[in-house]
This record gives structure tokens, C-alpha cells and sequence, in this order.
């Protein structure tokens, strides 16, 4: 396929598609297989079936309305929450099918934690409050393990430094892009193996989303991450596999640098050219 001089551009400009260094190939957290989604009688993903390798970025795109956010959401079962969904197909997670019979959704949710398009701090607890909440849902009450991960987590969400004189204040009265990465140290407090995030910094400043981005960055070398994003720059920066999803089926997926430059799809390049979306 001749690739077009916009999907080049996509590299170079903006901060787009960065030289990544080849790397092993990462063995696989998640298998899909045939994932077929439905809200009632709307069918919202239709046999999808790809891999998610462990220790890397996988970002989801396509336009609105096209399935992606329903896929991250059956990563961890968050799409029960929604009445009258269903779901065939198989997810395999570490070995283990995420919708066996004996496997509890609670302990999904732990192991594969979720970060909100938007922030969405507690707004009657501080900053240390909402980070260990998840802690003390889980029965933690040592003030030394709190404290102690209190600090690990903002470590991790590069905001210690920011916050670490006001931790009794409220979550609430941080900067937008703080409030985002305040709910990443949340997620990232009761150590899951997998962050799922979706569109993390679509509300954010361009200030923020760098920061958010640094982040992401540094934290696939702890976490399997998967983040929807429309952002096709993003993608390019922060990925290293993209799978294309469009009117509810995966169209293509691979090696981000593959994707933004030799998608083999018709309907891939077009999106990211914007033709459509």
C-alpha cells in the first residue's frame, strides 16, 4: 500500500510516532478470542480476537461510538455494571478465563485496575484518603503500610513532590491534570498488574496530557497498560501496539509504528489520515 504523506506526518510532527527501540517479544497477558459485547439487542463489539502483551502500551482507536471503551471495560468486568449487557466469547488473563464460573469480578477489578476519562477524586476525602481507599476497602488499617503507600503511590504518579506537604487537603482542590494523576496513584495503591485507561487525558491541557504521557511512559515497566485514546498523536507517542476498531470490529492491530505508517486496511489509513472519524 503507498503510504500517504499524512500518515508520515504523524510521526514528525506534534511529538508524533517517537524511534522506539526494538525489543523482545513480551509474552501475553491477555487472549481474546471471538469477543462479541451486546447492550440489550445493540451489539457494541462483534468477534474481536486479538493478544495484549505484558509490560507494554496497547492504545484503542477508532471514532466514537466504534466499541472501543466497551472492549476496555470487559478487561475487568467493569461493563456489568451496565444492565441487560452480555458477552460471548473468551478472555483469557494470565491463563485464567475472566468469566469463569468460580472467578470473582471484585478480585478482576483489583488485579486490573481502571483509570476514568474523567478525574474523578472522592470529593469529601483528602489526598491521602483517596489515595488508600481502595486499601482500606480491602481490609488495611496499619497506619505505617497507609503512609508507606501513600508515598509509593504518588511516587509512581510522579506527584509526591507536588502534594506531599498537603496531603489533608482535599482531592478535590488539585489542578485537572494533578486530580488525573491523583486517581492513577489511587489505581496504582492496591498494586494491580494491569492499568486499563481510558481517554486519561482527554480533558487535560497540553501541560498535563505531557505529563500524563511521561507517566504512562514509566509505569508499562511495572504495568501491562491499555488506553483508548482519539488522539492519534498520542497514540503514536505512548503505544507500542494499536489496534484500530471501527463500527464495533477490530479492523487491524499491530506494532504501532506499522500501524501509523503501513496499515494494511483501506479503512485503517483512512481513519488515521482523517478521511473519517
Amino acid at each position: 500500500m503507498e503510504t500517504p504523506v499524512q500518515i508520515e506526518s504523524i510521526r514528525t510532527q506534534g511529538g508524533g510516532l517517537g524511534e522506539k527501540e526494538p525489543e523482545q517479544v513480551r509474552p501475553v497477558a491477555f487472549q481474546v478470542r471471538d469477543l462479541s459485547i451486546w447492550y440489550g439487542a445493540k451489539q457494541a463489539v462483534a468477534n474481536a480476537s486479538l493478544d495484549i502483551r505484558r509490560n507494554q502500551v496497547t492504545a484503542i482507536i477508532g471514532p466514537s461510538g466504534c466499541g472501543k471503551s466497551t472492549f476496555l471495560r470487559c478487561l475487568n468486568r467493569m461493563h456489568e455494571l451496565v444492565p441487560n449487557t452480555r458477552v460471548e466469547g473468551r478472555i483469557l488473563f494470565e491463563g485464567t478465563d475472566l468469566y469463569g464460573p468460580s472467578v470473582d469480578p471484585v478480585t478482576i477489578r483489583r488485579r486490573i485496575g481502571m483509570v476514568f476519562q474523567k478525574s474523578n477524586p472522592f470529593p469529601t476525602m483528602s489526598i491521602q484518603e483517596n489515595v488508600v481507599v481502595g486499601l482500606r476497602l480491602n481490609g488495611v488499617r496499619n497506619r505505617k503500610i497507609l503512609d508507606e503507600q501513600t508515598e509509593k503511590a504518588l511516587r509512581m504518579a510522579a506527584l509526591w513532590d507536588e502534594v506531599k506537604d498537603d496531603l489533608r487537603k482535599p482531592g478535590m482542590s488539585l489542578s485537572g491534570g494533578q486530580q488525573q494523576r491523583l486517581c492513577i496513584a489511587r489505581a496504582v495503591a492496591v498494586e494491580p498488574e494491569v492499568l486499563l485507561m481510558d481517554e486519561p487525558a482527554s480533558a487535560l491541557d497540553p501541560i498535563a496530557t505531557m505529563k500524563v504521557e511521561g507517566l504512562i511512559d514509566d509505569l508499562k515497566e511495572k504495568y501491562t497498560i491499555v488506553i483508548v485514546t482519539h488522539n492519534m498523536q498520542q497514540a503514536g507517542r505512548v503505544s507500542d501496539q494499536t489496534a484500530f476498531f471501527y463500527m464495533g470490529s477490530l479492523i487491524e492491530m499491530g506494532d504501532t509504528t506499522q500501524i501509523f505508517t503501513n496499515p494494511r486496511e483501506k479503512r485503517t489509513e483512512d481513519y488515521i489520515t482523517g478521511r473519517f472519524g
